[in-house]
């Protein structure tokens, strides 16, 4: 039997190959400081970290995800616990609540479907930790999940999905089938979408450590009194604008992933990088390509804020960060012109809502092609913990203000 316990998950990934006969998961997710009394809001990323801004809730739901799968998929018993740490396999004594839809204990998700669980009653402090373990008896081939986790989950067998903890588990980095927790909140309540790729998804921040730059931009928002909003991290591994690659391109995935997010009032996009990336990974471009590619992330960049503003949503520009020096991309003189084309548009006044320049936060000012040495995890692509906070950081709290 199949029992995974994790909590987050991932809103869009790709399939993932599991052994049909399984195993499990068992996960926490990162939620948003302390309870307060005025209403909380939660946010699920891609990436599977839920941040929690605000009180504690009282009414909860999970929502179970079956998006890539190819055939309907049954759990025979899905529980929620607070977890004693980020990443741990122990659930905190007297938390664990057993989750329904729409009155029963097991459920049948059908192929490429959302699925929410009956509301239940649970406190929900701020930037707590969740774990949600899940028992299939039979799995289908393929399941739809997120490799890029950065956390730990917990693969056993048998059913235990009231299990305080479970035994000789095997680890995975990587989620599987939850979607998001969602939280009832007031209607002040509002949330940040960060929209991107493994930059976004947290490529070299620490497995466990919740130091991915929209995981500091959630602390951050929190302790600068802004309770009321929560920040959802939409970034995927290799994403891209354009094209799809591990997941679809950011204009496919838009209205799932930015739109049908509950009470989305800001949107930050940092996206972009591997488009250009890939135009001259495996040889040379003419000149002409690199023109009509540029041609066409702006038009991109137009069209996801113009759907933004529909919806009454403010588009922050984010630009891309410098990557020259990187093995996968080996990116030269042609490709860096490319960057700052983009680059210059998003500054641009008159385009983005407001712009935040990550490109200059994290840029060596002596090669400003390349990642300070400082904030570059080692592949010259992807920033380290210390980049990912430098990032969060110029973000200024006073761009979010909601009413």
């Amino acid at each position: 039997a199949f029992q995974p316990a994790f909590a987050g998950g991932n809103t869009d990934a790709f399939v993932a190959k599991l052994n049909p006969e399984g195993s499990v998961l068992v996960y926490s997710t990162y939620l948003g400081g302390d309870a307060r009394d005025d209403g909380f809001g939660i946010a699920v990323d891609a990436d599977g970290n839920a941040y929690v801004t605000g009180s504690s809730g009282s009414r909860t739901y999970v929502s179970k995800l079956n998006a890539d799968g190819t055939a309907p998929l049954y759990f025979s018993g899905i529980h929620i616990a607070k977890a004693v740490s980020a990443g741990s396999d122990k659930i905190v004594a007297g938390s664990d609540k057993a989750l329904s839809f729409s009155g029963r204990a097991d459920i049948t998700i059908p192929a490429g479907a959302d699925y929410l669980s009956d509301p239940i009653a649970i406190s929900a402090p701020d930037l707590s930790d969740w774990a949600i373990t899940l028992h299939s008896d039979a799995l289908p081939a393929e399941q739809t999940g997120h490799p890029g986790s950065r956390t730990t989950s917990y693969l056993g067998h048998g059913d235990q999905v009231s299990a305080s903890e479970i035994p000789d588990a095997k680890k995975i980095e990587h989620w599987y089938f939850i979607a998001g927790i969602d939280v009832a909140a007031p209607p002040q309540v509002g949330s940040i979408v960060t929209l991107g790729d493994s930059i976004t998804d947290g490529h070299g921040a620490t497995t466990n450590g919740n130091d991915r730059w929209p995981d500091v931009l959630a602390k951050l928002v929190e302790a600068s009194n802004k309770k009321k909003l929560a920040v959802l991290n939409h970034g995927i591994g290799g994403n891209r604008l354009l094209n799809d690659g591990l997941g679809p391109n950011a204009l496919a995935r838009f209205d799932h992933d930015v739109l049908a997010q509950a009470g989305v009032r800001y949107l930050i996009i940092l996206e972009g990088i591997n488009d250009i990336g890939v135009l001259t990974r495996d040889a040379d471009a003419p000149d002409t390509e690199h023109e009509i590619l540029v041609r066409r992330m702006i038009a991109a960049y137009e069209q996801l804020i113009a759907r933004a503003h529909t919806h009454g949503i403010k588009v922050i520009g984010a630009t891309l960060l410098p990557f020259v020096g990187g093995g996968y991309y080996h990116p030269g003189p042609r490709t860096e012109q490319d960057r700052q084309a983009v680059n210059r548009w998003i500054r641009t006044r008159g385009h983005f809502d407001a712009v935040v320049d990550l490109d200059k936060v994290t840029r060596d000012p002596a090669h400003p092609e390349r990642l300070l040495p400082a904030f570059d995890c080692g592949d010259h692509l992807h920033p380290s913990p210390a980049g990912y906070r430098a990032m969060a950081e110029a973000i200024p709290a006073s761009l979010f203000n909601l009413k």
